[in-house]
């Protein structure tokens, strides 16, 4: 067990840690604190005074909002994995039962001559035989947590609510949902300045939901200027938000291809498909929730969503829609926003009842 030594490690937001160290020191004036120990950013090494380390974990928490992570150290040990597993041999199962899952996450700070994945591996061998205990690396009952910092290794273990899921168990990816739908969108033509704010903002968004196409769609004559730097506004608020998504996301983004068609011309082309309204004239979206669940959930063609820009979609367009939604009663939604508010408000109305499908 740790009986001598650090006892706490705080994890923040680079550059923060002596903020918080500071702030642990004003708690607890007899503890000892060390931020960016060995030079590393983000980390705050802390040796309890006058509290003991739970009762300081505790007000850590309650009282210093830059602190991320505050981990309670169980062992330390030297930095290698088999080391480690010598140290926990003795005392991990007062921590893991043979009943519970675990995990091993490990986090590497120096050079050594093995991986953070082989301190996962061996290390998670290592419990699963002193404990009995199985291995769920996605939703474990506890976790044990290994940082590394040049020749020391700091071990927690703490259970699995610790960790924060972007999937956790019941939560699933929306993604398919968006592919299915197309955004009609009616240009905003106005001052050029204006028409090239809103365009990017426009492509920025449509790109940010992954959807499966935007039509620009005006209607009748319109000015070739404007209606121009508009198009080429859109394109490029799509692109910069693709390559943002392509740095940063796990899987190759869709990049969202732009089409103009004139929009009762559109509507004519799309009738055998699914053509939704948004306008404040329409249904208030909660009430058409089941509605949105049959055409978005069960339906397998094409769903148009129609928006409006500075003129709304003409009312003759709304005899030929399978539904006309208002998510805001009494506000009018500015044209940049109101593809993505009607996004979200129709995903947030019809999730439950996709989260529920097998």
């Amino acid at each position: 067990m740790c009986e001598t030594g650090y006892d706490i490690l705080v994890k923040t937001m680079l550059g923060f840690e002596r903020i918080a160290a500071n702030r642990i020191k004003e708690i607890d004036q007899d503890s000892i604190v060390v931020p960016a120990p060995r030079k590393f950013k983000g980390l705050v090494l802390v040796k309890s005074g006058r509290y003991d380390r739970d009762e300081l974990v505790r007000l850590i928490s309650e009282r210093i909002v830059e602190a991320d992570k505050i981990m309670p150290i169980h062992f330390i040990s030297e930095a290698d994995p088999h080391k480690i597993c010598r140290v926990l041999e003795d005392d991990v199962s007062s921590f893991i039962s043979g009943e519970e899952s675990f995990a091993v996450r490990t986090t590497r700070r120096g050079r050594h001559g093995f991986t953070s994945i082989d301190v996962n591996v061996i290390v998670g061998d290592c419990i699963r035989r002193y404990t009995g205990a199985s291995v769920n690396l996605r939703y474990p009952d506890k976790v044990v947590y290994v940082e590394i910092i040049q020749d020391k290794a700091y071990i927690s273990i703490l259970p699995g609510s610790f960790e924060y899921h972007k999937y956790g168990p019941g939560k699933r990816d929306v993604s398919s949902i968006f592919r299915r739908i197309s955004i009609v969108q009616m240009p905003f033509l106005g001052p050029l300045d204006s028409v090239r704010e809103m365009g990017k903002r426009i492509g920025r968004e449509v790109q940010n939901f992954e959807v499966r196409e935007l039509v620009i769609a005006p209607v009748g004559l319109v000015e070739a200027y404007p209606l121009a730097e508009f198009i080429r506004s859109v394109m490029d608020g799509i692109e910069s938000r693709y390559r943002v998504q392509a740095k940063t996301y796990s899987r190759k983004p869709w990049r969202v291809p732009v089409y103009l068609m004139d929009l009762h011309q559109l509507v004519r082309d799309r009738g055998d498909e699914y053509i939704i309204v948004f306008e404040p004239e329409g249904k208030y979206i909660m009430d058409a929730r089941d509605e949105l669940a049959e055409i978005i959930l069960h339906g397998r063609k094409r769903v148009n969503l129609l928006f409006g820009s500075r003129q709304g979609i003409p009312i003759g367009v709304y005899r030929y829609a399978d539904l006309v939604i208002d998510i805001a009663p009494g506000i009018t939604l500015s044209t940049d926003y109101a593809a993505a508010a009607g996004l979200i408000a129709l995903l947030t109305t019809i999730y439950n009842m996709y989260r529920d499908e097998k």
